[in-house]
């Protein structure tokens, strides 16, 4: 019962807890990962073998992926980047024909996913509210830009006012124009939500986003707030989600409005945060998809863990040396 991890780059910590409690339930299992340049891939060099792939939308791709887990008989894998999720999810019966679960939601939700168009009307239509829209060609400000394709905050544009609009702004159509969350007022959180293979939620671990690095939390702490049962009354069944879904909320210190931004189907890169606040996502998924088991809803995690992050090294030694 061996598992990949895909996309591996710095993702150590998601390595080592998949390690850890894959090796409890199946001693002799392993954890491979695969990256474009897995020799420069700190999560690479601590799991248990790693691979060389090319790049998700290289035509051979999945091919390549599919031979790797039946020649080193791999029964699940876990993408972790934004860009290979339509792709595995579009190739999911051809996994499953071999025996190898993809920890992947399906092609509609995650199509919903990655167009901000799509996942604003998805929040709407179960009573979440989002950022409000705003006209570009009578704005008020001040507004925020961002495309409805983006990732990692990139091509994203706070906008004070008249004078900061520029025609690359205005003219591109991927830009969606909204009002600015100001952060004086709101916290901001990434929430893991985990799904079961039914569909139902089973767990909802909001993290406050104090500090943020490089596009990703670099210090954040726990939380069992109001986030907690208005996801789970709005959010606690969705068809085809499946697995650890990171979800994007703004929440107002002094009226408690939750606006919600985003959904990304993967693990985040936080979630070593949950995970130590006792949110098990690698152990229910063994549990679920090598052993058949039911997880049940739980509450049972850490509240006001806080996580600090710091820079550390993975040293690799020459071959022979």
């Amino acid at each position: 019962m061996n598992i990949l991890i895909t996309s591996a780059g710095q993702r150590v910590s998601l390595v080592r807890a998949f390690q850890k409690e894959l090796k409890t339930l199946y001693p002799t299992g392993k954890v491979f990962t695969t990256d474009m340049f897995p020799h420069l891939s700190a999560a690479c060099n601590i799991s248990d073998k790693y691979f060389q792939v090319n790049r998700v939308t290289d035509p051979g791709y999945i091919d390549e992926l599919l031979v790797l887990c039946v020649s080193h008989k791999i029964k699940m894998v876990v993408p972790t980047i934004d860009t290979e999720l339509l792709v595995l999810a579009k190739n999911r019966e051809r996994f499953e024909r071999e025996g190898i679960h993809l920890i992947i939601s399906s092609v509609s939700f995650v199509e919903q996913c990655r167009d901000k168009r799509k996942i604003n009307s998805f929040f709407l239509d179960r009573g979440i509210e989002i950022p409000k829209p705003v006209d570009k060609n009578s704005p008020t400000f001040p507004l925020f830009i961002k495309p409805y394709d983006g990732s990692l905050s990139a091509d994203t544009y706070l906008i004070q006012g008249a004078e900061g609009l520029r025609d690359y702004h205005l003219s591109n159509e991927r830009f969606l124009f909204m009002e600015y969350i100001d952060k004086q007022e709101h916290d901001e959180y990434t929430v893991d939500m985990y799904f079961g293979r039914d569909h139902q939620v089973k767990c909802i671990v909001p993290r406050k986003r104090i500090l943020i690095r490089a596009g990703e939390i670099n210090k954040g702490v726990t939380s069992k707030n109001a986030i907690v049962p208005f996801l789970k009354e709005k959010l606690g069944s969705i068809e085809g989600a499946v697995g650890c879904l990171t979800v994007q909320v703004f929440l107002n210190k002094n009226t408690g409005r939750i606006i919600a931004i985003e959904i990304n189907p993967r693990f985040g890169g936080g979630y070593p945060l949950s995970y130590r606040a006792g949110a098990n996502y690698p152990l229910w998924l063994i549990q679920e998809y090598f052993n058949n088991q039911v997880i049940n809803y739980t509450e049972e995690w850490e509240d006001s863990m806080l996580m600090l992050r710091y820079d550390d090294e993975i040293i690799v030694h020459a071959a022979g040396n």
